[in-house]
This record gives structure tokens, C-alpha cells and sequence, in this order.
């Protein structure tokens, strides 16, 4: 019988424990993963730092963006209120001039109007048997002799009557038949006009506004 082999505990343990602490990889090869490991560790903190900057860029873009929003709405109400103001400027210049306009006829022209109401008068009022033609004090002699060339050249076969009419403006008249009459006043259509006028920029305010009480 063989004599049994001694158990020698420091001799093999010793041996075991070299080898477990033998590295499994080459000490380049560590070092190569080691170094790609803190790249990819320096990568996805770059990662996440630019997604947390992205983040906050659109934060600060979408705010500006409301607040731009903000400021344009502002600025096209101020923009309609100016446009608005600027129409009835507009208008009311253009209601001067023309009544301004209208004036400096009337002083150039005073029977220019009279004659053309009273030529259409002449042409729809054939049977009528007497028309009256009051104007101013100042126009009597101008009118009896315009108008009764004219009623003559337009066939007019009823009775014309001219008079004078102190309260009438110079180039305004009033004409009766016996079945009704038609007055030219200026200073009547200027009111009327302004009236329109003020309708008009009242409706184009509440529309811009939105206020239709």
C-alpha cells in the first residue's frame, strides 16, 4: 500500500491564490477599455447636457415666441386704431373740399343747378299746367330770362312762374307744381351728408372693434 501523499496547505493555497490574482486580460487591453469606458462615459454626459441646453433653448424660444405674440396683437390693434382715425380724417377732409368746392360753384355758377332741376322738371312734368321757380332776390333777373329760353327750347307748354324768395341761399330754388314740388337746398344735403358720414365711421368702428351696442 502506497504511503498517502501529505496535504501541505501552504504550498497550494499559495498556488491557488497566484493564479486567481493572475489577470484574466492583457494590462494594455484593460487599459484600452478603461479609456473607451471614460469616453463613452464623457459622451453620454455631453449627450445629456446638450438635451438638458436644447430643452431650455426651446423653453426660451417658445416664451419669446408668446411674448412676441403679444406684442403683435398689440401692435395691429394700435395699427387699426390709427387706420381708423386716419379714415375719418380722410373723410372729413374730403367732405371740407367738396363743400369748399361746391361754394366756389355755386358763387361762379349760381343758376348751374337751377337750370339743370329745372330742365328735368320741364321733361317730366309736361302736363302739368304752371310750374313756380322761387330763388334768391339776388337771381330773379337772371333766372326769368335763363328759364324761360329754356322752357321754350324744351317745349314746355304750361305756365312758368319765376319768383323772388329772400329766404333761399344764392343757388339754391324751390319749385311747386300743382301736384307737388322739389326743393334744392344745399346747406340741407351738407347736413345730410355729414350725417352719413358719421353713420358710416360709427358702423367701421364697431365693426373694427367688435362693439355693436
Amino acid at each position: 500500500m502506497a504511503a498517502p501523499v501529505k496535504f501541505l496547505f501552504d504550498t497550494e493555497f499559495a498556488q491557488e491564490a497566484k493564479r486567481a490574482a493572475e489577470p484574466k486580460i492583457a494590462l494594455t487591453d484593460h487599459h484600452q477599455l478603461l479609456a473607451l469606458a471614460r469616453q463613452e462615459g464623457h459622451a453620454a454626459g455631453f449627450v445629456a447636457g446638450e438635451a438638458q441646453a436644447m430643452g431650455s433653448i426651446e423653453r426660451q424660444r417658445a416664451l419669446a415666441l408668446g411674448m412676441l405674440g403679444e406684442r403683435l396683437d398689440g401692435s395691429v390693434a394700435a395699427l387699426e386704431r390709427i387706420e381708423g382715425r386716419l379714415e375719418a380724417e380722410a373723410i372729413d377732409i374730403a367732405v371740407a373740399v367738396a363743400n369748399k368746392l361746391a361754394g366756389t360753384l355755386v358763387a361762379r355758377e349760381p343758376m348751374d343747378e337751377i337750370r339743370r332741376l329745372v330742365a328735368d322738371c320741364f321733361a317730366n312734368l309736361r302736363g302739368v299746367p304752371h310750374l313756380v321757380v322761387r330763388v334768391n332776390d339776388a337771381l330773379l333777373d337772371d333766372a326769368s330770362t335763363e328759364l324761360t329760353r329754356l322752357a321754350s327750347e324744351r317745349g314746355f307748354e304750361g305756365r312758368l312762374v319765376i319768383l323772388a324768395e329772400p329766404s333761399i341761399a344764392v343757388g339754391d330754388c324751390r319749385i311747386e307744381w300743382s301736384t307737388g314740388g322739389i326743393m334744392l337746398d344745399r346747406d340741407e344735403i351738407a347736413a345730410r351728408i355729414a350725417e352719413a358720414v358719421g353713420r358710416y365711421i360709427a358702423s367701421s368702428h364697431a365693426a373694427a372693434t367688435g362693439d355693436f351696442s
